[in-house]
């Protein structure tokens, strides 16, 4: 490891055999005084950390990068000595991956194309989030059709390196990495996908995701939706890819909504509208503001907070229509959020309601079963009853008179469902439709399911469809 101070200095971890600086519990970074992963200069005694507070990535070479040369070196004996191995388990691979693929459907025998992804450590949030986008038909189609982006030249063409941070951020796309995901899926040539390149994408330019501890699969979505949105803005390389939307017939300018600058995929699929009506209780001056969303976020009302399954027969049962009713009813502010009146030029008392405005032509409903109590994060386990088709979300809007019959109605394509008891543990799993078939994906496991086990699962995340019209051809 470099040491900071003096360039290509050799530092020693706490389990090696000498300790400069006493005990190595003791140690703590000069930099951000954590005490976790601390790293000792054995020149200087500086003392740094392997956490991500202090930079980007730990700096692992030497200024003329023999650490990265010899790395290279034994790529190189590694891709020689086993390329004849290789080809030989994946053949035995392909020859299992087919025959475990077969099932029976109306007493015929079809393939099963679905293909899971290699957990990497605890980013089975990822996996149920990646399956979920790619059965949303048009958005997946769209990044699939994408031309490939080559980021890597010369000798490291077609090869894996290894990442260092000499490299720099220039040289990634999440944009062609997550192109490059959904084409491995439903392809069927394999059992299960690594999706290692493009989780060292979300590494790169997410850092609240850097590690391998559990994460919240709804933050990691509205992270990688928005990076996805600011990419496609910018483009990669000066290109801009908003040219293929604006030559995309069914992604019409009425269908977008722009959210921080121009209109993308991200934001003409999952794009909607919310009208804010905020009204001062003291002189009834009605404040109105129109905010863009990529998904709604929905409380589970607190009188449903203790049923806890489908079959309990104690009260009723909290339904999807119960939290969209509790998102969109009028609520009085209390004293922590007190409406500054413009009219009064003071704070007051004021009531709250959302209208929908636009709705997206992919309804993604988050429920909120994460609280934060005095001490930690409790979970809410309680069943929500939920539609498989026909949500019908007209008497959310602001004007529902201007929608058509069918405009409104929704079906769902797949469920992000959480399991366990908190936030930084359990376990993500998702349902998703494709083709008319439920399937649940489970890491790299992927089973053929049914509409029952669908339903009786607690959703996390939901994701409707716009139902398509039937002289509609620009519908989703």
């Amino acid at each position: 490891m470099e040491c900071p101070h003096l360039g290509s200095s050799v530092c020693i971890a706490p389990d090696s055999a000498k300790f400069p600086q006493g005990s190595p519990s003791s140690w703590c970074c000069s930099v951000c005084r954590s005490n976790k992963s601390p790293w000792v200069c054995l020149t200087c005694s500086s003392v740094h950390c392997g956490s991500y507070r202090c930079d980007d990535f730990v700096v692992n070479d030497t200024k003329l990068g023999l650490v990265q040369k010899v790395r290279e070196h034994l790529q190189n004996l590694e891709n020689s000595a086993f390329t004849s191995d290789r080809h030989r388990k994946r053949k035995l691979l392909e020859n299992s991956s087919l025959n475990s693929k077969l099932l029976k459907v109306n007493g015929s025998t079809t393939a099963l194309c679905a293909t899971g992804l290699r957990n990497l450590g605890n980013t089975c949030f990822m996996n149920a989030i990646l399956q979920s986008l790619s059965n949303i038909q048009q958005f997946c189609c769209y990044f699939k059709e994408l031309p490939a982006v080559e980021l890597r030249n010369g000798k490291t063409a077609g090869r894996r390196t290894y990442h260092t941070r000499s490299q720099g951020d220039n040289n990634v796309s999440l944009v062609e990495e997550f192109r490059k995901t959904l084409c491995a899926l439903w392809q069927g040539s394999q059992t299960a996908f690594s999706p290692e390149s493009l989780f060292y994408v979300v590494w790169k330019i997410m850092p609240n995701f850097r590690g391998y501890q559990q994460q919240d699969a709804h933050e990691f979505m509205r992270y990688l939706l928005d990076h996805l949105h600011l990419e496609l803005q910018g483009g990669f390389n000066g290109v801009s890819r908003s040219v293929i939307l604006q030559e995309n017939s069914s992604l019409s300018a009425s269908n977008k909504c722009c959210i921080n600058g121009a209109s993308t995929v991200v934001t003409a699929i999952f794009g909607g509208i919310l009208q804010n009506e905020v009204n001062c209780l003291i002189c009834g001056t009605e404040s109105r503001k129109f905010d863009p969303f990529l998904d709604l976020s929905l409380d589970i009302p607190s009188q449903f907070r203790n049923k806890r399954t489908k079959n309990q027969e104690s009260g009723p049962m909290c339904t999807l229509r119960d939290c969209l009713r509790s998102f969109t009813d009028l609520e009085e502010l209390d004293e922590t959020e007190l409406y500054m009146c413009h009219k009064c030029k003071k704070k007051q008392k004021s009531t709250k309601k959302f209208w929908i405005q636009k709705l997206p032509k992919v309804l993604c409903l988050h429920l909120k079963r994460f609280h934060w109590t005095a001490y930690l994060r409790n979970k809410v386990d309680t069943y929500v009853e939920f539609p498989l088709r026909g949500l019908d979300m007209k008497c959310y809007l602001l004007e529902p008179e201007n929608s058509g019959p069918e405009s409104c109605l929704y079906d769902l394509v797949a469920v992000v469902v959480h399991h366990g008891s908190g936030v930084g543990s359990g376990h993500y799993t998702a349902y998703a439709a494709h083709e008319g078939r439920w399937f649940h994906f489970n890491d790299s496991t992927v089973t053929l399911t049914d509409e029952e086990t669908v339903v009786k699962a607690k959703a996390y995340i939901l994701f409707y469809v716009e139902r398509q019209a039937k002289s509609g051809s620009d519908k989703l």
